[in-house]
């Protein structure tokens, strides 16, 4: 099960009743974090969770509505007596720009370490998340992300029995590790079935509408887009400054194939998006406007049938 709760939903400036642009992401004990604008603490605090799991932090691009909360929630951490590593994921730049901001975070109790995205695509496996970074169209370098959890295929038990495979060794070949016995190296391919669907998640912000978005979120179960603007009269200034409207992510969520779309990164001068989703919902259905906490579960497909069984 993956947790996820948009913690701000707000672009440019923060607003008494909407925060900055962040997403906090929980699984099996670690936290991803992707942006992190002002507020992004206050935000996590009125979820009720907790700083000290994240363990990785993605950052789309280097505008501050997206990463000026960071150097108050490092000290924050610091503060918690985090000593595990700290992972930071971002554009090229990312360790002079974290750099200048840690001149009031210069000491903590932690490591940090920096990964710059390399290439139009890259994709790394961390804590159990694979998570993918694809260029998007800002007028910045800017990165959308996909976050996935693999899961692997059922364990057999006729098919271990059938390859003479020693009862100790079933566990740790379930869970995915090989295992060298009496000078027999035993593979987990050699006890599972087929892999069966995981879970995906892809969040973009900042960006005109590109083939990489679309490619890249196919049939995600969640799909969290940019939706700048709602208004008609505002789609020259999306194409303008290179931000997108309500109806274009809706056209990107139909060509992808998602399961759901939420809203987000709206203009401070967008009061109330939900007045836009009618026509959005003529192009998606299963869109919605996000907004400050709203939260959900994601959870294996298997494990779905059953609850609703």
């Amino acid at each position: 099960m993956l947790d996820v709760c948009l913690l701000g939903c707000g672009g440019m400036m923060p607003l008494p009743r909407r925060w900055l642009t962040a997403l906090m992401m929980r699984y099996n004990g670690s936290s991803v974090l992707i942006d992190c604008g002002e507020g992004t603490q206050i935000a996590i605090k009125e979820k009720g969770w907790s700083f000290k799991p994240i363990d990785i932090i993605c950052f789309t691009h280097y505008h501050g509505d997206h990463i000026s909360g960071l150097p108050g929630l490092l000290l924050t951490m610091g503060n918690a007596e985090r000593h595990e590593p700290l992972t930071l994921i971002g554009p090229k730049g990312l360790e002079r720009v974290v750099n200048a901001l840690r001149v009031i975070a210069p000491e903590l109790p932690f490591e940090i370490k920096y990964v710059e995205i390399q290439g139009a695509e890259q994709e790394f496996e961390l804590n159990g998340y694979r998570i993918r970074a694809f260029r998007v169209n800002h007028n910045v370098l800017c990165y959308g992300y996909t976050i996935q959890i693999d899961r692997a295929g059922r364990f057999d038990v006729e098919k271990a029995k059938a390859a003479g495979i020693p009862l100790r060794c079933w566990n740790p070949l379930q869970k995915g590790n090989v295992v060298e016995l009496d000078g027999v190296r035993y593979t987990p391919d050699m006890v599972l079935g087929p892999p069966r669907k995981g879970i995906k998640l892809t969040y973009t912000t900042d960006t005109r509408p590109t083939s990489s978005i679309v490619e890249n979120a196919k049939k995600s179960d969640l799909f969290i887009c940019e939706g700048m603007y709602g208004e008609e009269d505002k789609a020259a200034k999306a194409v303008e400054y290179k931000h997108m409207t309500f109806k274009e992510a809706a056209r990107l969520a139909k060509e992808a194939e998602v399961g759901e779309m939420w809203l987000t990164h709206y203009s401070p001068s967008l009061v109330r998006p939900e007045d836009f989703m009618d026509d959005v919902r003529k192009i998606y259905e299963n869109a919605y406007p996000g907004k400050d906490g709203k939260s959900t579960e994601l959870v294996f497909e298997e494990d779905l049938c059953d609850t609703l069984k």
